[in-house]
């Protein structure tokens, strides 16, 4: 580890910082270059569906897409400098980052070369996650001391629920749902990478404390070693806080699937890591929102032959109701600080 030359090795904190303020800067810096090159290659952007808000064909054609490499780039770098990489909990991160990434990034090729809104089909990029999702739930299950490895924590009452052989397959939906909540949710302008940064920094401070003594004063469980995810989620925040810098009204670049299913994936992971699974529904609200109105449009279309809204993901229904991008967006954000704040509040004794 690069970081331990300067002696700061022993500091989660202050690594944290460090990481966060790189991947920061290496966004801010690289962005504009990264996009300029992505719109090299990409000489019409991003195929955008027909079958969305008609105002997105003008708004959005030829912005560029695979803004995610900017992010996954920026925050693994970061996270080898600054990270402990030989602990489980942080190579798996890398890992889940790397594979759907990848899955992400060709993906997003197919769509730019052939200039087509659909590339991998569904039950492909399903097939990939679950199982990536069902290895990395069987590692950290492994790598968890066995009294925590397959709890489901219910934080505010402070009950415990042990789902013992049903741990992995549950821990695999929260991976892979919410790998394709953020994906679902990145359809407007710096949304999905407004709400991550919300996220990661909220995980930040729960890795922190349920990896230390900390865990046992707030009564949550005690994850060995998860205190180093604080310099994960730090790095990824950095790196989202960056790139929204180009991806807030009117964006310059779009993550794209690289970024949203690598992103929502280790989100995912790292909830299951830390056994606070029920809080990354609370603080991921909107993520939940969005992916319950495609579930529910569908169904309800299946059977009666009409929308039940105006149009899904749920942004777009607000949208068709008159509001501005910018107002959906920046609504949706507040109610993502809003339910940040609500899980902090699992940390007050009542």
């Amino acid at each position: 580890m690069l970081i331990s030359m300067f002696g700061l090795a022993q500091t989660v904190w202050l690594r944290a910082l460090m990481a966060f303020l790189t991947s920061l800067i290496l966004s801010l810096l690289f962005g504009s270059s990264v996009i300029k090159v992505l719109h090299h290659f990409q000489h019409h952007g991003q195929p955008i569906r027909t079958d969305g808000p008609q105002s997105h064909l003008q708004t959005k054609q030829g912005t560029p897409t695979m803004g995610g490499l900017l992010i996954l780039a920026t925050s693994m770098l970061s996270i080898v400098l600054f990270a402990n990489i030989k602990y489980h909990f942080v190579w798996v991160s890398l890992l889940v980052l790397g594979v759907y990434g990848l899955t992400g990034f060709v993906d997003d090729y197919i769509k730019v070369t052939k200039e087509t809104p659909n590339a991998l089909t569904a039950k492909t990029k399903l097939f990939l996650q679950f199982m990536t999702a069902v290895i990395v739930a069987t590692i950290i299950t492994a790598a968890t001391p066995r009294a925590s490895s397959s709890i489901l924590y219910i934080p505010y009452i402070r009950f415990t629920l042990t789902l013992a052989w049903l741990y992995i397959p549950f821990a695999v939906v929260v991976i892979s749902g919410t790998s394709n909540a953020v994906n679902l949710t990145d359809g407007l302008d710096g949304l999905a990478s407004g709400l991550l940064v919300l996220a990661f920094t909220f995980f930040a401070v729960m890795a922190f404390i349920v990896g230390t003594p900390l865990a046992d004063a707030f009564r949550f469980p005690y994850i060995p070693r998860a205190s180093e995810i604080t310099v994960v989620c730090a790095a990824l925040a950095g790196s989202c806080l960056g790139f929204l810098h180009f991806n807030a009204p009117k964006a310059k670049v779009f993550m794209g699937d690289t970024g949203s299913l690598a992103l929502g994936a280790v989100l995912g992971t790292i909830a299951v890591i830390l056994k606070q699974e029920f809080l990354l529904a609370i603080v991921g609200i909107i993520f939940v929102c969005e992916t319950l109105s495609v579930m529910i449009q569908v169904i309800y279309y299946r059977k009666t032959g009409k929308r039940f809204f105006k149009m899904a993901p749920i942004h777009h229904h607000f949208e068709q109701c008159g509001w501005s991008e910018r107002k959906v967006v920046l609504r949706f954000w507040l109610i993502g600080f809003i339910s940040a704040f609500i899980g902090f509040m699992s940390l007050i004794k009542f």
